[in-house]
């Protein structure tokens, strides 16, 4: 048995409207959005009495999603701290491949994104686990310290 393939990554947000303008400037296509509640979901996550909104955004022509939920009850909780380092244990950050990574930059500082470090050029050594060629990266923290890894492929 194996893994057929991965559905979507969830961000839990307080601003819905802010960080879905963020991933479409980035490239992403909002695909829905809906009230979810019910027991059903209720069950699913394990929380009780449950209001969210949802809503789900994909890259066009390719898989991959991400599903950004904003609960109106309970209300969520603010991890610490707020713009938590690199090295914070849990999810840290989406990695995207992009073609002009510098223009991508450039349109996601327009919603308040900044770099969390440098855009640094890294070259493709021996032995490198999942990398075969050079790539410029960079990670760059949107709304709500959300943080996306940029990957530009060099020749």
């Amino acid at each position: 048995m194996a893994i057929r393939r991965m559905d979507n990554v969830l961000i839990v947000v307080e601003d819905l409207d802010a960080v879905i303008a963020f991933f479409v400037e980035l490239g992403m296509e909002l695909e829905g959005r809906a009230p979810i509640e019910g027991r059903w979901v209720e069950r699913v996550i394990g929380i009780d009495d449950v209001r969210q909104e949802v809503a789900m955004l994909r890259i066009p022509d390719a898989p991959g999603r991400i599903e950004l939920a904003r609960f109106q009850q309970p209300q969520a909780i603010r991890p610490e701290p707020k713009d938590a380092p690199a090295n914070t244990l849990g999810l840290r950050r989406v990695m995207f491949a992009v073609d002009d990574i510098d223009a991508v930059i450039a349109r996601l500082r327009v919603h308040g994104a900044e770099l969390v470090g440098e855009l640094v050029t890294y070259q493709h050594e021996e032995g490198d686990p999942g990398v075969d060629s050079g790539y410029r990266l960079c990670y760059v923290r949107g709304p709500e310290g959300i943080i996306v890894g940029l990957a530009q492929e060099t020749a």
